[in-house]
């Protein structure tokens, strides 16, 4: 392997793997490293939009022939503990993938992008011209993408685990039997999202096929085990889902995008996308789409500054995040505490209101045209 690379991405997801595409397609000699070998599982509730294929440039129909899509058609929402409402579309809006086939299929159209799987990033050095990658690579330019704990992130002052406030999730997502399948009430074109008291966080039940995924997420500031424990044992109790669903749930977390950023986003010869970046979606929390989309954003900025990596010129990346970003705003309303809970159950269960703001807007962002690949 040549110990020179025009640019190093760190971090194979969506993010890295979008990345490390686009640059490949215009010449580049990309190295991506990753510190797990593919396929891998991957903690995610594990749906997108279609606006998301279409900027990977993804056929559906393709895509469904030899791996997990799971169309959807409607939501069941509600506040946990409350009444439900449902939404249905004519259209699909919605789909479920897994990512452990999703992020894998993802890099392997990397195309010319050279893979180094099971190796993380171990020792950065800044060296004349660019940085030196575990003793053995040279690149000019470094670009993160390896989640909320992406080291090279770190590198840039990232204070994890310290001054950050990331929402924090659990999930699980396992293999449904016979009788499990007959006994679960979540129809498979329609998951179901379920809102904390505070909106500060919201659970959700996503069927994929033979596949059931369950998990909670909320904003710092609450107890999220009994959350989800309250949660998951309120699902069994309205009988959504079968009483004996696996015990052991798997954490993550992630920032979302904000107003001023909660993280560095570039500096001299290096810059983060994705969840390295913070870059969720305030309202849903939904990270792929934003991730995907920042890689896109990022390899246009790499490719037209041709090889000038000085912040004054990466700039241009965090101007295009903020056109197409905009402002974010957290789960939670913008009113008092005392009047939050009563608000949210009204908006709740008027299913006008729900699809309109919660799906629509909060969720699908239909009003967001596809960022198409370049």
């Amino acid at each position: 392997m040549s110990n020179v690379a025009d640019a190093v991405v760190v971090g194979g997801g969506p993010a890295g793997a979008t990345c490390a595409r686009a640059l490949a397609q215009a010449g580049m000699d990309v190295l991506l490293l990753d510190r797990k070998p593919f396929p891998r599982d991957k903690v995610c509730a594990g749906w997108i939009t279609p606006a998301v294929l279409a900027a990977l440039d993804v056929d559906p129909g393709e895509y469904a022939r030899e791996h997990i899509l799971q169309p959807i058609h409607g939501f069941r929402t509600g506040m946990i503990g409350g009444p439900a409402v449902m939404n249905r579309y004519a259209e699909v809006v919605s789909y479920g993938i897994r990512r452990f086939e999703f992020d894998d299929f993802l890099l392997g159209r990397c195309g010319t992008t050279r893979l180094s799987l099971g190796e993380g990033l171990e020792r950065l050095e800044r060296v004349p011209n660019g940085w030196l990658i575990n003793d053995r690579v040279r690149t000019p330019l470094l670009i993160g993408a390896g989640g909320h704990y992406c080291p090279v992130a770190r590198h840039l002052g990232a204070e994890v685990g310290r001054s950050e406030q990331p929402v924090t999730a659990q999930e699980v997502e396992f293999i449904l039997d016979p009788e499990q399948q007959a006994r679960c009430a979540v129809a498979e074109d329609t998951p179901e999202l379920y809102f904390t008291p505070d909106l500060k966080g919201y659970g959700w039940c996503f069927r994929k096929g033979e596949w059931l995924n369950i998990g909670l997420g909320r904003e710092a500031g609450g107890n999220l085990g009994r959350d989800l424990s309250e949660f998951v044992a309120w699902l069994k109790t309205e009988g959504r889902i079968p009483a004996d669903i696996p015990a052991r749930f798997h954490g993550h977390a992630y920032l979302l995008h904000r107003r001023p950023a909660a993280r560095a986003r570039f500096s001299e010869r290096v810059l983060l996308i994705g969840d390295a970046a913070g870059l969720a979606y305030a309202q849903s929390g939904e990270g792929i789409r934003p991730a995907v989309e920042s890689a896109l954003l990022a390899a246009e900025t790499i490719i037209e500054i041709q090889g000038d990596y000085r912040p004054v010129r990466l700039r241009h990346y965090e101007e295009r995040l903020r056109a197409r970003l905009g402002n974010g705003r957290g789960l939670s309303l913008p009113v008092p505490y005392r009047w939050r809970r009563t608000l949210g159950q009204w908006i709740l269960r008027n299913p006008a209101l729900t699809r309109r703001l919660v799906l629509d807007r909060w969720f699908l962002h239909r009003h967001v045209p596809a960022l198409r690949p370049a």
